[in-house]
């Protein structure tokens, strides 16, 4: 398991599609080593900071294994570290495996996956594709966040090594699906049981559950 790319951006107002919004998507890979503390990487900022970043969404991880599926799905050829927003970009942590709840070391930083990413119309706008955001939901290839247990400095080439699982043994594909797609009350129960699990998508399960 490896780093192979550490990407980041502080925030600039786009205009696309008729909104003008703040963004922090534009994600460019850089070179040397950053610190990781508790909110986020030296030099990274989120625009909307009521729906990104903070503890439990200070780095975005994407697996780069799904560049090759994207870039057939699309049909195009001009990726680029960084292109799906993710801070990280890695190598052999695919969400069919990784837990929620798992802790990685990364370099000098310990960290903990909290949750999936839940797309929206930014990344639509940033690939150029109205509706990829529904698109990219529906393939369960999301990423993943973590949250940071120890501060330290990362870099692009860094291995990855698992500390310990997540106790629930519940796949980030398992708890997309559960929320987003098959909506099976047995497993929005166990996602709920998961620690780890950040409060936002604790409260989504919680309002799931209550209808029934």
């Amino acid at each position: 398991m490896k780093l192979l790319s550490l990407n980041i951006s502080l925030p600039k107002t786009v205009s696309i599609n008729g909104r003008t919004y703040k963004t922090g998507i534009y994600k460019t890979a850089v070179s040397g080593p950053r610190r990781l503390a508790r909110h986020n990487l030296t030099g990274d900022g989120q625009g909307d900071m009521k729906n990104h970043g903070g503890e439990y969404q200070a780095v975005y991880c994407y697996p780069h294994e799904h560049y090759a599926y994207w870039a057939n799905q699309l049909a195009r050829g001009d990726f680029q570290f960084g292109q799906f927003g993710e801070n990280f970009t890695l190598e052999g942590l695919l969400e069919r495996e990784v837990c929620i709840g798992d802790v990685f070391q990364v370099g000098g930083a310990l960290v903990q996956v909290t949750q999936p990413r839940v797309p929206c119309y930014k990344l639509a706008d940033k690939l150029g594709i109205p509706g990829f955001d529904k698109t990219f939901l529906r393939a369960n290839r999301s990423g993943f966040y973590l949250r940071v247990l120890e501060a330290g400095l990362v870099e692009a080439g860094a291995s990855i090594e698992l500390v310990s699982n997540g106790p629930i043994g519940m796949t980030v594909a398992e708890v997309n699906a559960a929320l987003y797609l098959s909506k099976e009350p047995a497993a929005a129960e166990r996602a709920l049981r998961i620690d780890a699990l950040s409060p936002g998508w604790k409260r989504s399960f919680e309002k799931l559950l209550a209808k029934g």
